[in-house]
């Protein structure tokens, strides 16, 4: 997944190393340094991307990322607007079954707006010169900033529908979301897919198709940034500071929150071999996609007052 985690295959030429990273492995290096750097990097983990096959079906730990971590964010929303102190007032700005129908809808979101995102932020030309494959998505290719989009559009009409703060919905929302980032970052790895740059750092890892080299496993930052990190965060301001009786802070904090670990992780990650970098050596597509999400989660921070206490719907 480019942007939250898929991606098709890398097509890297990796007969020339590339100089990259806090140490660069400039062609012609001695051979002997890069053997040890090899010997020295940690080993890929022998672990079948594939869970289990029943007969012409494979459950793959990516689509298991997703599931995990749309359950998840469904059972956590419930969790949050069942207990009434996080509130204004002590009255929740939407009832558990309200969560229970957006589900649908947030899947619905993700899906389609990933797919599409990718289609159009990564790879339009290939996409164009075969329209059929953009159905393909067991093939790979979805984008985080599309999914997002995709989630907050489907929030907007069904907070309308339903009468809901559209950003208390957004809040409630976003505060779990962290943990399926995570998962799925957790899966690319295992995919061996969206690997770093080379790297002479101890933890350094040769992946299966990244060439002989060690490189950073980039997937792993930001599992721990994009998941472990964020969630934390936003779990403090939801549960300690009670941040849910401002409207769009919580919201507004995960969309900078991964704007900013997004834009770190892309300076040790190879960005998709169809776009490369945009300027020089360290521009990237998931940079300039997520510069906005860091103006924009600022922004709602910034101007978010107190709600008014509600009456129970």
């Amino acid at each position: 997944m480019q942007g939250s985690g898929m991606s098709a295959p890398q097509r890297l030429d990796l007969a020339v190393p590339r100089e990259h990273g806090p140490r660069a492995f400039a062609t012609g290096a001695p051979m002997a340094e890069n053997l040890l750097l090899t010997l020295a990097a940690l080993p890929f983990p022998d672990i079948d991307p594939v869970i289990v096959r029943i007969g012409p079906v494979a459950i793959h730990w990516y689509g298991v990322g997703y599931v995990i971590g749309i359950l998840f964010a469904w059972w956590y929303a419930r969790r949050i607007v069942s207990t009434p102190r996080l509130w204004a007032g002590g009255v929740p700005a939407m009832r558990p079954d309200d969560i229970d129908d957006f589900l649908l809808w947030a899947a619905l979101g993700v899906v389609l707006g990933g797919r599409i995102g990718y289609v159009l932020f990564y790879d339009l030309e290939r996409y164009l010169e075969d329209p059929s494959a953009i159905f393909a998505i067991w093939a790979g290719g979805m984008s985080f900033h599309g999914g997002l989009l995709g989630v907050v559009i489907a929030m907007g009409v069904f907070a309308y529908r339903r009468s809901i703060h559209v950003w208390s919905l957004f809040d409630t929302i976003a505060a779990g979301v962290p943990v399926g980032l995570g998962v799925v970052r957790l899966a690319n790895f295992i995919n061996s897919e969206l690997w770093g740059r080379e790297t002479d750092m101890p933890w350094g890892v040769v992946f299966p198709n990244g060439g002989p080299l060690p490189r950073h496993p980039s997937q792993v930052y930001e599992a721990l940034l994009e998941g472990l990190v964020l969630f934390f965060v936003l779990w403090v301001l939801v549960w300690k500071f009670e941040r849910l009786k401002t409207p769009r802070f919580v919201g507004g904090a995960f969309i900078a929150g991964y704007g900013l670990a997004r834009i770190f992780v892309e300076f040790f990650r190879v960005p998709d071999a169809q776009i490369g970098y945009l300027a020089g050596s360290w521009l990237t597509m998931g940079m300039v996609l997520s510069l906005p999400m860091v103006l924009a989660g600022a922004w709602a921070m910034a101007t978010a007052r107190p709600a008014a206490p509600q009456t129970a719907r």
